[in-house]
């Protein structure tokens, strides 16, 4: 009995690819890593992180493409068309995302979770570089994995499996590859990764089959939450259990996050229902 006739065949694909884009990122993963010396398993700083993630995310594309040619789908099928919805739906996400990260970390203030800090030391011109290099990130980034897992990984296990079961497996394999860079602080993260996966999946499903507002919901969230890390901004004040705000200062390691994907995944399905 063949392999083929064990696993389905979008399995397959779907492990074709990862091998195929793991193969090509090791050699360079492996200079970055020498001139960073940075040791697999070993806590990453962000100076060693962006290198490996910069050649991770650039052959990504490429790889993508080169499946997009040998399945003989367009990428159209995976969610990425190039017309204005695509970035009406996406600048919406965005102010969404953001907005909601905003929202979130206002109300735990109020609670007296957390706590604004101003520093005097930090000028404008620095917090301009900040928010713009970081905003420049996270479109690249989301834009990179809402196209892998929300557009191929998904799609491709929709041919052999439900929508729940797709959308579940691709968010599962979405969250577990997080554990690459750093598997202390990335591990309590895992359920929120997985949530947070199946959230974009409603995203796009809500969209009617397109990255838009997926891609700019995750880019919205990753730059409020990276320009609040980078600037130090928030602290917490421990009036609140790790278990409640997130473990290491992670929200998607606490019940706030959680309860903040439920809302925003309640919010577009509920669009969804009324306006579409």
């Amino acid at each position: 009995m063949s392999f083929q006739t064990i696993a389905p065949v979008s399995s397959i694909q779907v492990t074709e690819f990862f091998l195929a884009w793991t193969a090509c990122w090791l050699p360079l993963a492996l200079g970055c890593a020498i001139a960073f010396k940075w040791q697999p398993l070993q806590p990453i700083t962000t100076g060693q992180k962006l290198p490996l993630l910069a050649s991770l995310y650039a052959i990504a594309p490429l790889i993508l493409w080169q499946a997009s040619e040998i399945l003989a789908v367009p990428l159209t099928n995976w969610g990425f068309t190039r017309n204005w919805q695509l970035l009406i739906s996406s600048s919406g996400g965005f102010v969404i995302g953001a907005i909601g990260i905003a929202s979130l970390f206002a109300a735990q203030s109020t609670l007296g979770w957390v706590k604004w800090q101003q520093s005097e030391q930090k000028k404008s011109r620095q917090i301009a570089s900040v928010v713009v290099l970081t905003l420049l990130l996270a479109l690249w980034i989301s834009g990179t994995e809402e196209l892998i897992f929300r557009g191929f990984v998904f799609t491709q296990l929709e041919r052999d499996f439900n929508v729940g079961w797709a959308a579940a497996i691709s968010s599962l394999i979405f969250a577990l590859l997080h554990l690459i860079w750093e598997q202390k602080e990335t591990f309590p993260q895992l359920p929120g990764l997985c949530l947070m996966g199946m959230v974009l999946v409603l995203a796009r499903w809500v969209d009617n089959g397109s990255l838009g507002l997926a891609w700019g919901l995750h880019a919205g969230w990753v730059w409020a939450i990276a320009c609040l890390d980078t600037l130090q901004v928030i602290t917490y004040t421990g009036n609140a259990a790790e278990w409640v705000t997130g473990k290491y200062g992670k929200p998607l390691a606490g019940v706030v996050g959680l309860l903040f994907l439920l809302a925003t995944g309640t919010i577009i399905l509920l669009y969804r229902v009324f306006y579409a």
